[in-house]
């Protein structure tokens, strides 16, 4: 038997349900303005975000959620006094995506919490005396935000902020590490450093703002940590065994994570047990 379809209601009365909460129809018009929002005109939209902004906690990130791409300066004011009152994470996102800069360098360290920081200097990139911090986000956002601004960094310093890359994979026991989406198991082929997502994404950006000394020298200290893999007991007894690619992969990661470390130089090297 089909399904059978209903009729959309009037959005106007959607809406005015939805705002009475004593119309006993307030989760329903909820999630019928929801399943519509994208099919309905602008003025709308405004009517409903303005309303989602004036509910709940779950109501109001919804909102916010829909303001990073439908931003309208009239909401400016409600924005602003729902951000200094609440400190909301998802406002903050608002707040940094579409307020004029000056506001987010007098609140700077209110909204630089967590990831916020990083898209605080993409808007800032711009900015030529606008200082980024490295020491106030991960070494892959810095240099992500040192390529939008136009900026470069020492070979020097690139290989410290790849060396630190490479001490943060080693910290944490596979499977909490991220290979790199371009990752594919051949069995004939060596797992890389440059194959966990975080390095790898490193020495794009590296080679986007011209530190091919840096990767140069990086590379060859891959291959040198490759061919500590390739000989050593563990990896040959590996390839005995009747794995499947997935057990495989994670085994070998592993592996290459543990002579990574043991390739570091000492001042980066993670000390663990066994």
């Amino acid at each position: 038997m089909r399904k059978k379809m209903t009729h959309n209601n009037p959005i106007a009365g959607v809406i005015k349900n939805y705002m009475n909460k004593k119309s006993g129809k307030v989760t329903e018009s909820r999630q019928e303005i929801r399943r519509r929002f994208y099919g309905l005109d602008w003025k709308d939209q405004k009517k409903i975000i303005n309303a989602f902004l004036d509910a709940g906690s779950s109501d109001r990130n919804w909102a916010y959620t829909r303001l990073l791409d439908l931003w309208d300066d009239g909401f400016e004011t409600k924005i602003k006094d729902l951000w200094e009152q609440r400190h909301e994470e998802r406002c903050a996102w608002v707040v940094i995506r579409h307020f004029p800069l000056e506001y987010l360098k007098r609140h700077m360290d209110e909204l630089k919490e967590g990831r916020n920081y990083y898209f605080i200097c993409r808007r800032m990139a711009d900015d030529a005396d606008y200082e980024i911090n490295r020491d106030q986000m991960e070494e892959t956002d810095y240099l992500m935000a040192l390529y939008h601004a136009n900026r470069h960094v020492t070979d020097s310093e690139a290989m410290d902020i790849l060396f630190k890359t490479v001490r943060k994979i080693c910290a944490h026991w596979w499977p909490t590490l991220l290979l790199s989406r371009s990752y594919r198991l051949d069995r004939n082929v060596m797992m890389e450093a440059s194959d966990f997502s975080g390095i790898s994404l490193a020495l794009y950006y590296l080679k986007r703002m011209g530190n091919e000394e840096a990767v140069e020298i990086f590379n060859v200290w891959d291959d040198e940590m490759q061919a500590s893999v390739r000989h050593s007991p563990e990896y040959t007894a590996l390839l005995k065994q009747p794995l499947s690619d997935h057990d495989l992969t994670d085994r070998l990661a592993t592996i290459v994570q543990k002579h990574m470390n043991q390739y570091l130089p000492e001042k980066y090297r993670v000390q663990r047990e066994e």
